[in-house]
């Protein structure tokens, strides 16, 4: 089938989570991503990553790396970096995703490329960008969540600080850095001149302030952790307790608010004048709240739902992830993705949720390091079998050991 990407060709020195996961969307969407994998250290970090992980197997690699192909490459090498240059040279981008001062260190950017390719795109995501007082600081993604401010807002407001539960800075960075690398790609093959794309996680972070940075800036708001992850702002909008389980409720439109009382069987206290509005709402929001929680304590969450659901109550159940897993609507909207493994058998996994088209109907496992590494330079660079052994023992794909 035609994908949309399937005419791109990016060359990734990606590990581990942030860098592959901007890259996994790609892939899905039909672009070739290269991993140029480091022998000397035994290719992605994420080939390790416990649990369910053997022999440079992993689940967790699994899932960010479906779609791509494998070569190895000693950089430090000069054959190695010879073969390099001439993939650059056919290739769109080269996509990195290590700590901010080591793209120089490594001549990847485009002042250090475009001699090879003047249509060349240089992504470099880091944890701090190529620029600043922490540039050459290895960034991750607690570090970005604490620094960011992020974890000052999430959890209890007698709790401590708390990380998301998932990566969100990392997987944010990566969908960031992507966009940011196709929209270069663009501007190259229409200018004819490629360019530098320095992305951050830290960038990622602070830009998904948002309004509680613009509350702030011009208010001198101070954003905290609120009662059960309340919304800032709107009243009711926040996780309640059931009488066995939790809800999610979200009142953002007057219309809903009136709809929820009415199911709630429009007790005395909601047409008090305190709650009539939202501005009423948001300053007795505490009052309103509690009020609101002794009335949902009286049911179930399974007994709740359906008559939030039918009076069009904007709510949610708050699942497990196996439970989310699970959900109707998650198998619908097709976001288990299976692909066949050697070691694994049938691996499934979700799917990148970025739709341009038609979905991509099949799915290829994750490379084995290196697996892809003489058919691609064949494939790409002409290589044939006698110089494909020279350049092996010249050291081109790391040193075999003896």
């Amino acid at each position: 089938m035609n994908l949309p990407l399937q005419d791109l060709r990016i060359l990734s020195l990606e590990q581990y989570g942030a860098g592959p996961f901007g890259s996994v969307h790609l892939a899905d969407l039909g672009a070739e991503i290269i991993k140029i994998e480091d022998p000397r250290f035994g290719g992605d970090v994420g080939r390790h990553t416990p649990p369910y992980a053997e022999d440079g197997d992993s689940l967790f690699f699994e899932a960010f790396n479906r779609n791509k192909r494998s070569i190895v490459l000693d950089l430090g090498n000069p054959q190695g970096r010879a073969v390099f240059e001439r993939l650059v040279k056919v290739s769109d981008a080269v996509y990195s995703n290590l700590r901010g001062d080591v793209p120089a260190k490594m001549r990847i950017r485009y002042d250090d490329l475009k001699h090879l390719n003047p249509k060349i795109v240089c992504c470099s995501l880091s944890g701090y960008g190529m620029t600043g007082p922490r540039s050459k600081q290895p960034g991750y993604d607690y570090m970005l969540q604490g620094l960011a401010g992020w974890m000052a807002v999430t959890g209890e407001p007698d709790g401590p600080p708390t990380k998301s539960g998932l990566s969100m800075v990392d997987y944010s960075g990566g969908i960031v850095a992507a966009l940011s690398m196709v929209s270069a790609i663009h501007a190259a093959r229409r200018d004819g001149v490629g360019m530098d794309c320095d992305v951050s996680l830290y960038d990622t972070a602070i830009g998904m302030l948002t309004y509680l940075a613009t509350w702030h800036l011009n208010e001198g708001f101070e954003p905290r952790r609120t009662h059960h992850s309340a919304h800032p702002s709107l009243v009711p909008f926040q996780n309640f307790p059931t009488a066995d389980s939790w809800v999610v409720i979200g009142c953002a439109k007057q219309k809903f608010w009136e709809r929820f009382v009415g199911v709630l069987g429009s007790p005395a206290w909601a047409l008090e004048e305190r709650f009539a509005i939202p501005a009423s709402r948001y300053e007795h929001s505490a009052e309103c709240v509690k009020l609101i929680e002794d009335e949902l304590a009286r049911k179930t969450t399974a007994e709740w739902l359906p008559l939030l659901e039918a009076a069009g109550v904007p709510c949610a159940p708050i699942n497990t992830i196996p439970q989310a897993l699970r959900e109707e609507h998650t198998l619908a909207r097709g976001l288990i993705v299976e692909t066949e493994h050697p070691r694994f058998g049938t691996v499934r996994q979700v799917a990148s949720p970025v739709r341009a088209g038609t979905p991509r109907a099949e799915h290829v496992r994750a490379p084995r390091m290196g697996e892809h590494t003489e058919t691609l330079l064949a494939e790409l660079l002409g290589t044939g079998t006698d110089e494909f052994a020279e350049l092996t023992r010249a050291g081109a794909f790391g040193v075999e050991e003896q």
